[in-house]
C-alpha cells in the first residue's frame, strides 16, 4: 500500500480571493503581519500496490483529470 498527499496551489498570478479573505481575517485577529495568504487544496490517498513509480504514475493522472485544474492550478505529489 503506497500513501500518498496531493498538494493543489494556484499557479502564481491567479487571483485568489479565498486568501485575500483569510489575509483580511487574520488582520483583524492581531496577525497583521501576514503579507499574502493563498489557500489550496490537499488530498490523502492511498494507493493499492507496492510499485512507487506506479502509483506516482497513477496519481499524476488522477491529477490531470481530476484534482487539479491544470489552467489555474499546480500540484505537487508527495509519496509517504
Amino acid at each position: 500500500m503506497i500513501k500518498a498527499r496531493v498538494i493543489v496551489t494556484l499557479k502564481n498570478g491567479v487571483l485568489d480571493p479565498q486568501g485575500k479573505a483569510i489575509q483580511g481575517a487574520l488582520g483583524t485577529l492581531g496577525f497583521g503581519n501576514i503579507a499574502e495568504a493563498r489557500q489550496g487544496k490537499v488530498f490523502e490517498l492511498s494507493v493499492d500496490t507496492s510499485d512507487e513509480e506506479a502509483a506516482r504514475a497513477e496519481i499524476a493522472d488522477m491529477c490531470e483529470k481530476l484534482l487539479a485544474n491544470t489552467v489555474i492550478e499546480n500540484y505537487a505529489i508527495e509519496i509517504a
